[in-house]
């Protein structure tokens, strides 16, 4: 369950494309972010400084190893807010 605002979401979708020249339409949740839209790991990094810079949160290098898809950045911006599932 997605417990960002359709604000945020689209803040980080915004932050995704503006690192991987995408499209909107191409960011689903089960897209991976290498093999699907074209990330490598400096491009990840980039993604989650931005991220990071944006929402003002940290995300820890150890959960960043995690992350495959568009799913999973919203997951991790999730927990980095102080948002998570009960």
């Amino acid at each position: 369950m997605n417990m960002l605002t359709e604000k945020e979401i689209t803040e980080a979708q915004d932050i995704i494309i503006t690192q991987l020249g995408i499209q909107r339409d191409q960011l689903t949740l089960e897209a991976r972010l290498i093999e699907d839209l074209g990330s490598d790991s400096l491009y990840n990094v980039e993604i989650a400084m931005g991220i990071e810079d944006h929402f003002g949160v940290s995300l820890p290098d150890e959960a960043l190893e995690r992350v495959n898809t568009v799913d999973d950045v919203y997951a991790l911006l999730e927990t980095s807010l102080g948002r998570v599932p009960k």
